[in-house]
């Protein structure tokens, strides 16, 4: 076998395709870590703040809390505005919108001032980092969330909101979901052209996780910005409809976007898929004592309902014997895009508190520096993990500033 110059094994190690782990210190992940803005596009915790949850206190049920984020080294947080399909009826979408967005700002922010800084920008991020405090964003989960008008949408970017996934799981008037089987899929319609246009000329990120194949391939034609993926992963690894194929990672990247890596066990690993569904017959079964009680609990707020049931299910699918995704799932979901594509194209969507079952080894916001470990022993390099924990978002995120500005002078 011909022997690699060195040249060509630090591209190799940089890459993060080096066969063999290396010898990593404390102090090599430490220094390392603490270089990175770390920034997760995703997370659920608003579901429980909204209802009361505080999250400046320890709180071992959920996968958040301040005191794990600082442990965590967490430079940036976009919390999810999500906003569950069944305030659809009644029109109650835009209610609910509001609501997430106060929890954000208000039982979130305003109440632990000396934690989070604000943040709707490139600057603001990096401001907050100057200050020591974790720049708090919103990202909204679920279009319907707009009720089919422009002008909500542009109130809700005035509040602060700087993406939007453009479906849930269920389709919309002008979107259609990777959940949604039963509905014909048409992708986008000119209605949903016209949102995107309109998030475009705000500057609002298109967030395609949760999106048709179809919707997918329409937003990259339309689209006059880099869209990203805020929490989704490699269907070639698991394969589930929420993940993304590899032709559309490869298409994302050749956009400028940023496929962000969802840690759900189903997400990671297809052993863990595969075991979650043979689960499921059990768990479906097991749940229907629980529901009545879980049912009480969460009346009148069917979002928390969700996320209660989700934990339940993933709680019992542990019981029973699912096979949990690990730390390592997570290393090869991004050394999967950076082989498909570069290291540009990867970043951190983890969706804590939005999933039942997280990895072994990292299952909480406490445990990034374990994954910055794992990445250093593949063999990538301090300036790859600036780039996967942050700047590659960064760079989504100027890049919409930008293309917001042209469209504004036109």
């Amino acid at each position: 076998m011909p022997k690699l110059s060195c040249v060509c094994l630090g591209l190799l190690l940089s890459a993060g395709l080096g066969a063999q782990t290396r010898i990593v210190t404390d102090a090599e992940v430490e220094r390392v870590h603490k270089s990175t803005i770390l920034i997760d596009t995703h997370n659920d915790v608003t579901s429980f703040t909204v209802d009361g949850m505080d999250i400046g206190k320890p709180n071992p049920e959920r996968h958040t809390d301040i005191p794990r984020m600082k442990k965590g080294g967490m430079g940036a947080q976009f919390f999810a505005v999500y906003v569950s399909s069944s305030f659809v009826e009644g029109n109650h979408a835009a209610h609910r919108t509001l609501q997430m967005i106060d929890t954000v700002r208000h039982d979130i922010i305003e109440k632990n001032p000396k934690d989070f800084q604000f943040a709707t920008s490139v600057a603001d991020i990096r401001a907050a980092r100057k200050n020591g405090k974790i720049a708090a964003l919103m990202g909204i989960e679920g279009g319907h969330a707009i009720e089919d008008s422009l002008r909500l949408l542009r109130d809700y970017y005035a509040l602060g909101i700087r993406y939007m996934t453009l479906t849930h799981s269920n389709s919309n008037n002008w979107a259609d979901s990777s959940g949604d089987i039963e509905k014909p899929n048409n992708g986008l319609s000119p209605f949903g052209k016209k949102v995107v246009a309109e998030m475009n000329r705000l500057g609002m990120l298109v967030d395609v996780s949760h999106v048709s194949d179809k919707t997918f391939w329409d937003v990259i034609a339309v689209s006059k910005a880099p869209p990203f993926a805020s929490h989704s992963s490699s269907r070639k690894l698991a394969n589930i409809p929420r993940n993304m194929t590899d032709e559309m990672i490869v298409a994302l990247a050749k956009k400028g976007g940023v496929i962000q890596i969802n840690f759900g066990c189903n997400f990671l690993s297809q052993k863990a898929s595969d075991s979650a569904a043979a689960m499921r017959p059990k768990v479906m079964a097991a749940m229907k004592d629980e529901m009545k009680a879980l049912n009480e609990k969460f009346k009148g707020n069917p979002g928390g309902l969700e996320l209660a049931r989700i934990n339940l299910s993933g709680e019992l699918s542990r019981k029973f014997g699912m096979q949990p995704a690990t730390l390592q799932d997570v290393v090869a979901q991004i050394d999967h895009v950076v082989k498909l594509t570069s290291v540009d194209a990867v970043g951190i969507g983890s969706d804590f508190d939005g999933v039942g079952c997280v990895p072994t080894g990292l299952s909480d916001v406490s445990m990034f520096p374990a994954l910055t470990r794992a990445l250093l022993e593949k063999g990538y390099t301090q300036s790859d993990i600036q780039k996967i924990y942050g700047e590659n978002t960064l760079r989504v995120m100027a890049e919409a500033e930008k293309v917001s500005t042209q469209l504004s002078k036109n």
